[in-house]
């Protein structure tokens, strides 16, 4: 299973930031952007860009996603044929996703789906996109929520429930629930204080648009020494109590059952630890 903890979006008109995402910039993931990072103008030249580096360059250790344009944009058929011949793209991101889209998307491009829910209907429906077909992540953006209520950006992004909602939605059927941008580009510290929070409520990852951003997203992300440890000790003391016919047992003066099972696991899967 991919680890997803860092997605970093790179203009696909941009051939100059392509090529440095090819060669690596430590995120898990990279997202080529069809959508808002080009001009209307630019899509076709993007597109025949993106197609080339994609087998100019081997794209090592990175998950290779395309940010297409969302349904009903009249680019978007156009990108969906486009990218369905790309055997490198290993991932679609289709943004304004709502109930029915990803798996339209899935279907038609043969790959999996990372919608983004960034409209009002998208988040009265988000549980049932994040279970459609082909879904394996589930992504949220505050500012084109903003935009379609015409509220405030920061008022937004300052309140739990569009987060909430999201982790939610991804936990009820097993996909990872991948955090918003942080805009503030050169404040590291504020950005690491959101990813903090972000990961409390249940995130696994965040989508970045800097490179600088890449480390500290990867290390909050990350489980520490510590949880891994004890995570390990665990699934250790776990697995042996039910060996015996026990369904708990202590480990360092704390009870543990299938609940803590649970967790340990999915600490271990996010660390890379493979038992």
């Amino acid at each position: 299973m991919a680890r997803r903890r860092s997605l970093l979006y790179v203009p696909g008109a941009d051939e100059r930031k392509l090529v440095k995402a090819a060669q690596g910039l430590g995120s898990d993931a990279v997202i080529l952007d069809l959508e808002d990072a080009v001009p209307p103008d630019r899509k076709n030249e993007a597109r025949r860009l993106i197609a080339r580096l994609l087998n100019e360059y081997e794209w090592r250790n990175v998950e290779v996603c395309v940010r297409i344009n969302g349904v009903g944009s009249p680019f978007a058929a156009d990108d969906i044929a486009w990218v369905a011949r790309l055997d490198r793209v290993d991932c679609v991101v289709l943004p304004k996703a709502e109930k029915g889209h990803s798996k339209v998307i899935h279907k038609l491009t043969g790959k999996p789906v990372i919608p983004i829910i960034e409209t009002p209907r998208g988040f009265m429906e988000a549980a049932d996109i994040a279970g459609e077909e082909g879904v394996v992540a589930v992504n949220w953006g505050p500012a084109d929520l903003t935009a379609y209520i015409g509220g405030s950006l920061e008022a937004v992004e300052a309140t739990e429930w569009p987060r909430l909602i999201v982790s939610f939605a991804a936990h009820s059927v097993g996909v990872d629930p991948i955090d918003k941008v942080y805009f503030k580009i050169d404040d590291i510290d504020g950005l690491r204080e959101d990813c903090i929070r972000a990961r409390s409520l249940g995130y696994v990852g965040k989508t970045v648009v800097h490179p600088k951003h890449v480390q500290v997203v990867n290390e909050v992300f990350t489980p520490s020494k510590d949880e891994v440890k004890w995570a390990e000790k665990v699934v250790k003391a776990y697995r042996e109590a039910v060996e015996r016919g026990m369904g708990a047992v202590k480990v360092e003066g704390e009870l543990i059952d299938a609940v803590h099972y649970r967790m340990a696991l999915k600490i271990l899967e996010r660390a890379g630890v493979k038992l």
